[in-house]
């Protein structure tokens, strides 16, 4: 049977294209917006729910997820509510193409990194829910209790990130149930998945976060052997009640002899099984305590790095310099087809365009080295103002000879920029640049002139803001020998895709919970740049024999 809402636009802005799900609450479509092409999800109210607290609720539904979405990535961003032409509500959210966790364990079991990967995002989402959003006008801030987290209603996407990024759902049961009185139908009637209740859930109590605690617990037990850690015979209310309520979670050895966790973890998760709320963790906050250095020994910060790596070493080399555009005009191209030397070349331009550069020239050229600075070949960023607003900028030292080489030659200048990110450990952005010219770095290989920017300080979140708004900055070379001035300035772009990347990345630190420090994530961005460097030499060489 065809089903009548495929087709339909909502809104005149979303059209439904595929039913991707459905269950007690209601259905979920995959849709398209009919203007700006996006792909999002809509969920409809089920029809038999059609009454006005339902629909009250539902749209308290929508409201707290939509809060929680704009607090944590890690929970389902809400982006639109209406009602369509059948009175039937529905909200919009962000369409997740990824897979749950109960297809990923069916699959095999988790390794240990990507378990503590995944679990600690897991664990971020619903600090968020337990931490509460505010609830009405008067800004009442009420904790949120998902009361049905299970391996389906856990999506793992892939983001340039962070790699594999967990999604959390159907936050429906809990915005139903939460604060409701006496006179709510469902507040005296069981609701939540079977296998994944706590023994309280089952007994229709009021709920606290270590109720999620407790199915916690049995989705972290699942993830690493592919098992329940309670069994019963049959699939009835009864068995289940009987199950949470009197039986010993079976413990790792019984389920799978073969497999070594550490002992804290396994001491964790038996924690958080326990059948007596009192005896589990006692919030969310001492479960990501206890997760911390596990991952900080166990965890995959640099299989992250490597990924990113991987996908941003395809970002293309160009040269651009001060004198870029004079560089492409007919006069360049005319003086190097005619034999003239790279220096000689380099010279014409730069004196064609002098005169055009010298207000902005001039600024560079009254900066100097900071006094608190050692007087060596080193690199870092500074953040000022300018005639031309506030920039972000390299600063670095090399000998005046090679500064004069390399501005007398800007033509054969060839930049690589790039930024690589990781938010475990600590939230961080390695901030590449490398400079190849053939007639000076052949033997020895690029310049490169990198920096580490912390996500989680005002400086470095500054700097890439800058860095995105702009979409430039500038690199600053400054003599070794006194005084120590700026001897030249190179403007470089920054590639789209980056900014975008950036832009991510600055507004996921900001919130992400750091499991270790900045230091570490230094050393694992310095790992990443050395596999990458081979690669970005081969460019730089190939970039630089096209222009011959």
């Amino acid at each position: 049977m065809t089903d009548p809402k495929l087709g339909r636009i909502l809104e005149n802005r979303y059209q439904l294209v595929e039913l991707v799900g459905r269950g007690a609450m209601g259905r979920v479509y995959r849709a398209q917006h009919v203007l700006l092409r996006g792909t999002f999800a809509v969920k409809f109210l089920a029809q038999t729910l059609l009454n006005a607290p339902m629909r009250d609720r539902f749209f308290a539904e929508a409201r707290v997820c939509a809060l929680l979405g704009q607090k944590s990535i890690h929970i389902v961003r809400v982006i639109d509510y209406g009602v369509d032409e059948d009175e039937i509500p529905f909200y919009v959210m962000e369409y997740l193409d990824g897979r749950n966790l109960t297809d990923i364990i069916n699959e095999s079991p988790l390794t240990l990194p990507r378990f503590l990967n995944l679990t600690h995002q897991i664990c971020l989402g619903l600090q968020c829910a337990h931490q509460g959003v505010p609830i009405d006008d008067a800004g009442d801030v009420r904790p949120i209790i998902h009361r049905d987290i299970k391996p389906r209603n856990i999506v793992v996407v892939q983001d340039n990130t962070l790699g594999e990024l967990v999604k959390i759902l159907d936050f429906g049961i809990a915005t139903l149930l939460q604060g409701e009185g006496g006179n709510n139908p469902q507040a005296n009637k069981f609701m939540g998945t079977l296998a994944y209740s706590s023994p309280e859930q089952m007994d229709s109590q009021e709920l606290d976060g270590r109720s999620d605690i407790y199915s916690l617990g049995i989705v972290m037990f699942q993830m690493l052997t592919g098992k329940l850690p309670i069994h019963t015979p049959g699939r009835t209310f009864k068995d289940w009640y009987h199950a949470h309520k009197t039986q010993v979670p079976r413990s790792f050895q019984e389920v799978d002899p073969n497999l070594k966790l550490p002992k804290a973890l396994e001491s964790l998760i038996m924690d958080c099984l326990a059948k007596s709320p009192a005896d589990r963790p006692q919030n969310i906050d001492a479960v990501i305590d206890a997760l911390r250095p596990l991952l900080q020994r166990y965890g995959n910060g640099q299989e992250i790095g490597r990924r990113i790596g991987d996908a941003l070493s395809r970002v293309p080399v160009v040269a651009e310099s001060l004198v870029e555009k004079a560089a492409t005009s007919d006069e360049a191209s005319a003086t190097e087809t005619n034999g003239a030397t790279p220096i000689d070349h380099a010279v014409k331009v730069v004196y064609s365009t002098s005169e055009r550069l010298s207000a902005f020239e001039a600024f560079w050229r009254q900066l100097t080295w900071p006094s608190g600075m050692p007087i060596a070949q080193i690199v870092f960023s500074k953040n000022i103002e300018t005639p031309k607003g506030r920039m972000a900028t390299l600063w670095t030292m090399l000998s005046e000879d090679e500064i004069n080489y390399l501005r007398n030659s800007s033509l054969y200048n060839h930049f690589y920029k790039n930024f690589l990110g990781i938010m475990s450990p600590h939230p961080t952005v390695l901030w590449i640049t490398a400079l190849y010219n053939r007639f000076r770095h052949q033997e020895r290989g690029p310049r490169w002139f990198s920096c580490y920017l912390d996500l989680q300080s005002p400086t470095g979140q500054e700097t890439v803001r800058l860095l995105t708004e702009r979409g430039t900055y500038r690199l600053l070379f400054f003599s070794l020998e006194p005084p120590h001035t700026c001897l030249h300035a190179v403007k470089l772009k920054i590639h789209p895709y980056q900014c975008q990347l950036l832009q991510r990345w600055v507004l996921t630190g900001t919130t992400w919970k750091s499991i270790g420090n900045f230091n570490e994530s230094k050393e694992i961005l310095k790992q990443e740049l050395e596999k990458l460097k081979p690669r970005v030499q081969t460019d730089l060489e190939n970039a630089s024999r096209l222009r011959e």
